[in-house]
């Protein structure tokens, strides 16, 4: 995994309002967006969110990035126009312009054991878990057999935080916010199943980071963005 952006946000910070004017494209349960908008309200980077619906995407966001992906984020300055449509690159944007609360030290080298655990969560891990959530879309009966092999990723955390209080170590940081959305969707799939399970470490950090007050105010209910309407900034 490239770390994009990791050297320029470490051990310095910027005005957040003087240079860039920021709008972000996002839906509200989606946990790329999520842990997006975890990074800009931690970096305290002021932005404008367009709340989308995924059956009617905007055609400015599309013009944008034609993929047609949650996040995208629409940097403007007064020399050109950056938009960046990854969820981990925007994070590192972010952070790289500010970081008061150090996210980024987990990951400060390419080798930290951070990187393996948030390409494990985006690679292994969402791929079954799509599939437990989603089995119809797979042509399954059910995704059982998908929540059990996605379970084997969270054993590994479990274990992980019993020796640490968080996934990026002694603070909450870049790793953790990666990684909360997805096992919140893991978890809400089933939330008894989920509940019953052997990992209390893993349930607790959870629970913090759903009570947490940034995971209240990057998840406010917003109004569909219209082309017409008045923007919604956070």
């Amino acid at each position: 995994m490239d770390p994009i952006g990791l050297d320029a946000g470490l051990g310095r910070e910027k005005d957040p309002q003087a240079e860039h004017d920021l709008v972000l494209y996002t839906f509200r349960r989606c946990p790329y967006a999520m842990r997006a908008r975890l990074a800009l309200r931690s970096s305290g980077l002021a932005y404008e969110a367009r709340e989308i619906q995924l059956r009617q995407k905007p055609q400015h966001m599309l013009d944008l990035s034609p993929k047609g992906t949650v996040p995208v984020l629409w940097i403007k300055t007064n020399a050109q126009s950056v938009v960046i449509d990854e969820s981990l690159s925007i994070m590192h944007w972010c952070l790289s312009q500010r970081d008061p609360q150090s996210w980024l030290y987990s990951l400060a080298s390419p080798q930290s054991p951070g990187w393996a655990l948030i390409e494990q969560n985006d690679g292994v891990f969402k791929q079954h878990l799509d599939r437990y959530k989603y089995p119809f879309r797979f042509g399954l009966m059910d995704g059982f057999e998908h929540r059990d092999q996605a379970a084997q990723t969270l054993h590994e955390l479990q274990a992980l935080l019993q020796d640490q209080a968080f996934l990026s170590g002694a603070h909450w940081g870049l790793v953790d916010a990666a990684i909360a959305p997805f096992v919140r969707q893991f978890a809400h799939t089933d939330p008894a199943w989920f509940a019953a399970q052997a990992w209390p470490h893993l349930c607790n950090w959870l629970s913090a980071f759903e009570g947490s007050e940034d995971f209240l105010q990057i998840m406010q209910k917003w109004p569909v963005w219209q082309a017409d309407g008045e923007p919604a900034h956070t």
